[in-house]
Order: C-alpha cells, then sequence, then structure tokens
C-alpha cells in the first residue's frame, strides 16, 4: 500500500476503508475483514457511526498486527468542548479495542449550538485534541468538512495546524479552493463519497469508452481519480466482491485527456455541501 506522509512524518495509506452506514452486525465485522485481507490498512471510522465495537470486534478476530493498520475515528457533533473530548476518545479507544488513534477529527465545523461562537467552540475543542496528541494517544490529529475559514480559524490560533482535512470530493465536487488551501498549509485532503456520480457518469458515452479503455470498473475509475488528483479516497462496500474490487486501483492511471474530462465535469445533482451552517446534532 503507497502512503502519503502528514506534516508531522506520520505515513498514511493513499486507500482508506470507510465504516459510514455499516451497522449491521455481521456485514460490519466481515467487511472488515475482507478489507484487511484485500490489502486495506486505513479504516476510517466515526463515533457517530455507531459502529466502532464492530471495528474492534473484526480488528480482534483478524489477529492483524495493529502498528500495520491506521485507525481513524471523528469527534461527535455533540460532543464538542476542551471537557469533553479527553472523554470521547477514551470511548472510541475502548470500543475499538486499542490504546492509540492513528488520526482523529473533529467531525463538523459548526455543531448546534454553537452556530454564533464556533471560533471558539472549535479551538476549545481542538487545545484537548492538541493534547492528547502531544501524549501520544492521538498520531495525528486534523478535521472534516471544514472550508477555508474554518481552517483559518485554527491555523492562525492553534499550536499545531490540523493534518488532514476530510472532504467531499468527487467528479463535480473538486473544491479547488479549498485543497489549494490545504496543499500550502500543508494539509492531506482525504475524499469522502468518491462514488457519489457513478449512476450518472455511466450512462455517459466518454465514460462507456474509458472502462473499455482501461479495463475496469466505474467505481475504480472514480477512485483512481481522485488519487490522481492528490486526494485520499475513503471507500465503502458490504460486498466483498466490491471490496476487492475498490483495492485494485494501484496498476493504472488516467490519462491527462480523461483525468481532464472527469475534472470538468459538472452535473447539477452534485454540488458543494454547505457546512456553513448550522448541522443537525448526531447520536450522542
Amino acid at each position: 500500500m503507497e502512503n502519503v506522509i502528514l506534516a508531522n512524518g506520520l505515513k498514511m495509506p493513499v486507500l482508506g476503508f470507510g465504516m459510514w452506514q455499516n451497522t449491521n452486525e455481521d456485514e460490519a465485522v466481515k467487511s472488515v475483514l475482507k478489507a484487511i485481507e484485500v490489502g486495506f490498512r486505513h479504516i476510517d471510522n466515526a463515533a457517530a457511526y455507531q459502529n466502532e465495537d464492530l471495528v474492534g470486534d473484526a480488528l480482534r478476530e483478524s489477529g492483524f498486527p495493529r502498528e500495520e493498520l491506521f485507525l481513524t475515528s471523528k469527534l461527535r457533533n455533540g460532543a464538542h468542548g476542551y471537557d469533553n473530548v479527553r472523554r470521547e476518545v477514551e470511548e472510541s479507544l475502548r470500543k475499538l479495542g486499542t490504546d492509540y488513534l492513528d488520526l482523529y477529527l473533529i467531525h463538523w465545523p459548526v455543531v448546534e449550538g454553537h452556530g454564533e461562537d464556533w471560533e471558539e467552540d472549535n479551538i476549545d475543542t481542538w487545545k484537548a485534541m492538541e493534547e492528547l496528541y502531544e501524549e501520544g494517544v492521538l498520531k495525528a490529529i486534523g478535521v472534516s468538512n471544514f472550508s477555508i475559514n474554518h481552517l483559518e480559524n485554527l491555523v492562525d490560533h492553534a499550536r499545531i495546524k490540523p493534518m488532514v482535512n476530510q472532504m467531499l470530493i468527487h467528479p463535480g465536487v473538486t473544491q479547488d479552493e479549498l485543497r489549494e488551501y490545504c496543499r500550502k498549509n500543508d494539509i492531506v485532503v482525504q475524499a469522502y463519497s468518491p462514488l457519489n456520480p457513478l449512476n450518472v457518469l455511466k450512462k455517459e458515452d466518454r465514460m462507456r469508452e474509458m472502462l473499455n479503455k482501461y479495463n475496469k470498473t466505474m467505481a475504480q475509475i472514480l477512485l483512481r481519480f481522485c488519487l490522481d488528483l492528490d486526494t485520499v479516497p475513503l471507500t465503502k462496500s458490504a460486498h466483498m466482491y466490491r471490496i476487492e474490487e475498490n483495492f485494485d486501483i494501484f496498476d493504472f492511471k488516467l490519462d491527462e485527456k480523461d483525468f481532464e474530462y472527469l475534472y470538468q465535469w459538472q452535473h447539477s445533482d452534485f454540488q458543494e455541501s454547505n457546512n456553513q451552517n448550522e448541522r443537525p446534532p448526531q447520536i450522542s
């Protein structure tokens, strides 16, 4: 598995296996086991996904060395604030069955109850994460769904800059200005929902030509696009054959014209997410 180097020198695998919406006990455990079997070493999770215990079960069952895995979790929206973070991290560690996380993220920048004071709320929350990072409990810290103004708030006032920003990226939503800000500030971009436009794109003649040209599936081409965009795609599936398929993207690259086609592609159904406003509270 190839890696990207974070600002602190930590290696992060360039492809992640996501656990969002994967809450069926049998499917969740089997999917993680299959992901590890085919070569995934980067597992992306969050407290709000309500399946950290299932991931922990799978990791124990796999017997795979912990130090060879890259585990991510995220702070619940309802648990912002300096006094809450340590307890939240400890709960994630307990459920995952580990004594450290490779990456921990603030899930959303603006949450219920902090629409007016989100700047102070994020700085307060971040301070606790900085402390846990310095203690070695968190090997890297970052954010998710942060726009430039949210990032500037931390970059300008925190001791440690975010090392990762996880955000919506796929053809039609490339967030160029935000990605460039991250690049200039040595913040690695993770791409979630990279397959969102698959069902629309597959109807286009140009995409059918690509399928034949590269002898790859639509999902593989979209994941490769995110890699070629210098982002770290996070893909998810509970289907064993798709987990295998989604990992098989390291033996080709899109040529310049095909990459540019996907980069310029637009569709009214796919727009940048609005993360400036209050988010509904996630499940406690």
